[in-house]
């Protein structure tokens, strides 16, 4: 039978992590690398669900009856019930959801490697609700939670900036596309961050945010018009310096690696995934040498405004 696709784009955060969730403004950018969700239509009143590594192996599968997503059953798997509950929440926003007698194989393939950090849960989201026809935010808000960045990453093809206001998405699409972007690599620390366990470790910690927002809100606005790598290479450390008095935590570069030439700064929640680095310097052997083989340039992840 005739199958539907449907796709999401990964997410980067540049500026604006934690304050994001109350209303700084944030750089985000879509990358190249994303997931898709296929979905085909069977006889059997059954969900087959199949999940795709970027090696094109199965990492999940599991299927269980239609009927099982709205009841409540044992538990299964970790993976199984947080499936069975977006699937469940999803049904909850759109009744007409899985409404019908017959059933589904759906395969999701991811084109970049899970602890990445790029949105495997993000873009399986926004997939479902395309699939549920259903509003993204929303079943993000009642599943993971989260600030919604990733999700407009998700749906837009170009960069943004990100902010909240009174709970809702503000979203406008913007030219980002810096002069110095050769100079500009992001390196993976060979560890996943729960974004939540930082978003958390955050509310613990912060502070009043109004001043570091109005702070954090200049700085985004001069890094999307910044022309020299020097002036981006100190409103990297402008940022790093602001967000680790906020949430009480040593910038990466203290941390690991302070004898670098050149600027690093953490993206979404610190202490794992992907950093930014911008240096003129030839960077792939200081970080080899250190067990960081994970470097990709910044046209190689990033998608540009077309």
């Amino acid at each position: 039978m005739k199958s539907k696709t449907f796709y999401s784009h990964g997410k980067l955060l540049l500026s604006g992590e934690y304050v994001v969730l109350d209303g700084a403004s944030s750089l985000a950018i879509p990358t190249k690398y994303g997931q898709s969700l296929i979905v085909e239509i069977i006889e059997e009143p059954y969900l087959h669900w199949k999940s795709f590594d970027e090696n094109k192996s199965v990492w999940f599968e599991d299927k269980f009856l239609i009927e099982q997503i709205t009841t409540s059953l044992p538990p299964r798997n970790n993976i199984s019930d947080r499936l069975i509950q977006i699937l469940n929440v999803a049904k909850n926003l759109n009744p007409s959801f899985l409404n019908d007698k017959h059933g589904f194989k759906v395969e999701t393939h991811l084109e970049f490697p899970k602890n990445w950090g790029l949105g495997t849960s993000s873009t399986l989201i926004n997939n479902i609700a395309q699939w549920a026809n259903i509003d993204a935010y929303k079943l993000l808000e009642k599943t993971f939670g989260g600030s919604g960045y990733d999700i407009a990453c998700a749906q837009y093809n170009t960069p943004i900036t990100y902010q909240i206001d009174n709970k809702n998405p503000i979203i406008k699409p913007i030219d980002f596309n810096p002069q110095f972007k050769d100079h500009l690599y992001f390196v993976h620390l060979n560890k996943k961050q729960n974004s939540r366990d930082g978003i958390r470790h955050y509310h613990d910690n912060k502070e009043n945010s109004q001043p570091t927002i109005e702070d954090i809100n200049k700085i985004t606005s001069e890094m999307i018009s910044c022309k020299a790598l020097e002036q981006f290479q100190n409103l990297m450390l402008q940022h790093e310096t602001i967000i680790s008095k906020i949430t009480k935590q040593v910038p990466i570069k203290d941390q690991l690696f302070k004898d670098f030439d050149g600027a690093i700064k953490s993206l979404g929640a610190w202490g794992g995934d992907f950093v930014l680095v911008a240096t003129k310097h030839n960077l792939y052997k200081y970080f080899k040498d250190r067990g960081y083989t994970t470097i990709i340039q910044y046209s190689d992840m990033i998608l540009q405004n077309t």
